[in-house]
């Protein structure tokens, strides 16, 4: 289904599609009198009966919405019934991999001047949003669902790749007021994403909220700038319904090598990540609060990543990790990562523990415990970091063996 919206505004007051085997809901000039997307695995994995307009890996989409200057309002009410668990358990002992048909349950593509408000969408089978080629995108208000409810994988993730959103070659987007349940990605910031701005976000289970990855494409750069999150907060859920709850806030790329090609393999791209803002963060016995690196995909004797992270800040965060490693940043030796910030990090480790930080190939940090920089005796030139973050520590203009 594709709307294609021009100087309009749509209230939606129920959802597009229903289960075959419920009543419709309440319906309205945009309730469709049949379930839209019934859950028929094969009909759906055929590409000729999906979109495919976001480029990167190939992902097909369900709803799309392209246009300008329009407004879809959900009231909290309305939005999309994924039939989820049908695509979880069946793929729950299967291969997956991106760009296989699995479905983005709505997608931005195209669009100048859309808002998205109050939208729910139930049972996600792959990513619940997408925006793709846009600019000046509001999301006030989205409500994502993917939980697992089958007894025969209690306990265990069967809902990756069920993301919150994916923002990708899109300029100056919103996302306000998201509350995602997921098996993976939060909000996944991924290659082009240029101001963008996410506040009052709340993860329950999953990886966290992600930028990348990135580099995926040789010959394609990635650029990641002027990215601000605020007010976000990681729950960990009972671990019977969703046993993950990874990170706080990651960041990814692939290496400098090229195995294989997209949707599945690739690396070797560039690009930059810089300009990025994390405040007023509150995780919940997540495995590691705050992670960077640039392995993805890759192996020991890769080329590394060329693709530099620089100017990150990362403040008023507090909670608790359940490893003692609370930050963690593992920097490309080709493109080591200056002016990493930290200010207010208070994240509790397990009990009997010390709070510990490790730090590779950072170029520059700032605000870690004890850290100060140190010229290395008989070393012409170049500094490395001591004290909060010193581990495996970077030389300025080389690194260490």
């Amino acid at each position: 289904m594709t709307w294609n919206l021009v100087s309009s505004r749509v209230d939606l007051h129920g959802y597009l599609n229903v289960s075959p085997h419920t009543s419709r809901p309440n319906a309205d000039l945009f309730t469709p009198p049949r379930p839209q997307f019934k859950p028929d695995i094969a009909y759906w994995l055929d590409p000729a009966n999906t979109y495919r307009v976001i480029f990167i890996q190939s992902q097909a989409s369900w709803f799309v919405l392209t246009g300008r200057d329009f407004t879809v309002d959900a009231h909290g009410a309305g939005g999309v019934a994924g039939n989820g668990q049908a695509w979880w358990s069946f793929f729950a002992n299967r291969t997956r991999a991106d760009g296989d048909g699995r479905p983005v349950a709505l997608t931005l593509a195209n669009v100048t001047r859309g808002t998205v408000r109050d939208f729910r969408v139930e049972g996600q089978p792959f990513w619940c949003n997408a925006v793709a080629d846009s600019r000046e995108v509001v999301y006030d208000g989205m409500y994502c669902n993917a939980t697992n409810e089958d007894p025969l994988w209690a306990g265990q993730n069967i809902v990756p790749n069920t993301d919150g959103i994916n923002t990708y070659r899109s300029d100056k987007i919103s996302l306000l007021r998201f509350d995602i349940t997921s098996g993976d990605d939060c909000l996944a910031i991924k290659g082009n994403s240029t101001n963008i701005f996410a506040k009052d976000i709340t993860c329950r289970g999953g990886n966290g909220i992600a930028i990348g990855s990135l580099g995926q494409y040789a010959g394609l750069p990635d650029i990641v700038d002027n990215l601000v999150m605020e007010d976000l907060k990681l729950i960990r859920l009972d671990p019977q319904v969703q046993p993950n709850m990874v990170s706080g806030v990651y960041l990814k790329t692939w290496t400098g090598s090229v195995h294989g090609s997209p949707p599945t393999g690739g690396g070797g791209g560039g690009g930059f990540v810089s300009n990025v803002v994390a405040k007023g963060v509150s995780v919940d016995r997540v495995t590691v609060p705050i992670h960077l690196y640039q392995t993805n995909g890759g192996g020991s004797g890769d080329t590394p990543s060329s693709l530099q992270f620089s100017n990150l800040t990362f403040s008023d965060w507090t909670g608790s990790s359940l490893r003692n490693t609370i930050v963690d940043v593992e920097c490309s030796p080709a493109v080591p990562c200056p002016n990493i910030r930290f200010h207010n990090v208070n994240i509790a480790p397990p009990n009997g523990t010390a709070a510990s930080f490790k730090c590779v190939n950072v170029a520059s940090e700032f605000g870690l415990p004890g850290t100060s920089l140190e010229r290395p005796a008989g070393l012409a030139g170049g500094y490395k970091l001591t004290g909060g973050c010193m581990q495996r520590a970077m030389l300025l203009g080389r690194p260490e063996n």
